[in-house]
């Protein structure tokens, strides 16, 4: 059976496919079997500026919407993106290589969560600001105003989810948005811009463009946008957020992390493994909040390892629309190889005793698949803090557990990272939990569990790991600007200048 084919995707705005330049093209890659999925036209640098002056004179209009207007329509398209919510997580299966029965169950449903959540919130008072009597004869009251047109651009790991995670609370506050998918997985945003057009969001509103760094970097420093939203690397997080500071955009930056998790002593021990399982193999390792740096007490550390070994069988690779498949392959050919670099300088260099895995295929692959980028789940025992696979963001399937004597030392040792997007620990004394999670240096936590993230919950990273938070209440917030409004209604103007 030939391998299926999306069609070509040009840059979108003004409600339509539009030509992409003469930029180029490049393939997107179906990375379970290495075959091409579809062709992608860069755009160009005109078609990037037609799709700002898209949003411009789009902006007016929608900005000016009344918020339970714009609330009947996003909410039109959260009931279209949960109609088509298979045909969607097909395509992130062909674009990402994550398992059906996992973007069937996580990855457009979490993102149409967002988009009700915020539509919700904007209809019910979200938007309304502050009024406050000054002094018997003033009263101050302030609005939050939309930003303009704004830039998202997207990470490859989880594509729809993100383009709704940005693209939610930005239509929501009144703004337009021009969105750049990672250039790995692009297929999702037609799919997006086509269904919020069938939801009656007016032209203009939500555009597209596609390609690498260089048409991020046009977005980011371009004068018309107003804010830049950002989801990938530490690194090239760095870049987007010096470009756009130095031209006074708002911005927000989700980055990587290389998350602690802290199995306390009193834990037990088979739910402990099942949630560093969940921190480390889920999506195939490619979570940036993902518990890689799994600590364990040396007390506990034979039992755990023994009952990981048992679970592991458990972690299934194969025919990603098997429903029994819930482990995927890495999502390109440049990652693929990066993560197996990873898993040899642990073994070679590092010298970390490897507990299971390798820098190979899962056994029992079909044919068909294996010209794919699989590599199996690997763990490392007996890790150091100074070893490159510890102290690095591997971003695949790869856990490291280090063994602790005391509590106290594990928090130090845990904080000890420029990161600080995520932590968590597990333990029965909640008292402890909550103690011990305290103190840890990192936005999001979590006890006794790993990885949700629900709407109503503002998520962002502290330290190197990110500015700002996506989600929640204060998500909103991120996506407006404040207006103050002094009036006074004494009848006369104090002034300096009068006669003397």
């Amino acid at each position: 059976m030939a391998p299926h084919r999306e069609e070509d995707r040009h840059a979108f705005y003004a409600g339509k496919s539009q030509p992409s330049g003469s930029a180029g093209t490049f393939e997107t890659i179906d990375p379970s079997t290495g075959q091409s999925a579809g062709t992608i036209h860069i755009s160009s640098a005109g078609s990037i500026d037609k799709a700002i002056q898209s949003a411009q004179s789009a902006f007016p209009s929608w900005s000016a919407t009344p918020p339970i207007e714009r609330t009947r329509i996003l909410q039109r398209a959260v009931a279209l993106l949960r109609e088509k919510n298979d045909e969607l997580a097909k395509i992130e299966t062909l674009d990402t290589g994550k398992p059906f029965s996992e973007t069937s169950t996580v990855d457009i449903v979490t993102g149409a969560d967002v988009l009700e959540y915020f539509a919700n919130l904007v209809s019910s008072g979200g938007l309304n600001g502050e009024s406050f009597r000054l002094r018997p004869t003033a009263w101050v009251y302030t609005s939050k105003e939309p930003l303009g047109v704004c830039a998202a651009i997207g990470a490859w790991n989880y594509p729809i989810q993100i383009a709704l995670w940005k693209s939610a609370p930005c239509l929501a506050a009144g703004n337009c948005m021009v969105y750049k998918p990672s250039e790995f997985t692009p297929l999702h945003a037609q799919y997006l811009a086509s269904i919020y057009k069938e939801a009656g969001v007016p032209d203009g509103v939500f555009n597209v463009v596609y390609g690498a760094g260089d048409v991020g970097a046009r977005l980011t420093s371009h004068p018309a946008i107003a804010k830049v939203s950002f989801t990938g690397q530490v690194s090239t997080g760095k870049k987007v957020a010096g470009s756009a500071a130095g031209g006074m955009k708002y911005v927000t930056m989700e980055l990587g992390g290389k998350s602690p998790l802290v199995v306390l002593p009193d834990a037990d021990v088979d739910q402990a493994v099942d949630g560093a399982m969940l921190a480390n193999f889920f999506s195939t390792g490619q979570v940036c909040t993902n518990g890689t740096r799994v600590f364990v007490p040396r007390s506990m550390k034979a039992e755990f390892e023994r009952i990981l070994l048992g679970k592991i069988q458990y972690v299934r690779a194969g025919d990603l629309h098997d429903p029994a498949t819930n482990f995927g392959p890495l999502s390109s050919k440049a990652h693929y190889e990066k993560v197996l670099s990873y898993i040899r300088h642990g073994a070679d260099v590092d010298k970390a005793k490897m507990l299971c895995g390798g820098p190979r295929q899962p056994a029992n692959l079909p044919q068909s698949l294996k010209q794919g980028y699989w590599v199996e789940p690997t763990v490392f025992t007996d890790c150091t803090d100074d070893m490159k696979i510890v102290k690095e963001e591997i971003f695949g399937p790869v856990m490291s557990i280090l063994p602790y004597d005391t509590v106290e030392e594990a928090v130090k040792r845990a904080n000890t990272t420029e990161l600080g997007l995520a932590a968590g620990v597990f333990g029965k004394d909640v008292n402890e939990c909550h103690r011990v999670v305290g103190q840890l240096e990192a936005g999001i936590t979590w006890v006794n569990t790993w990885g949700e993230s629900p709407a109503e919950m503002a998520v962002g990273g502290w330290k190197q790991s990110g500015l700002g938070v996506e989600n929640g209440r204060r998500g909103l917030e991120a996506w407006v600007r404040n207006k103050s409004t002094l009036v006074e209604m004494g009848g006369s103007v104090p002034t300096v200048f009068s006669k003397l």
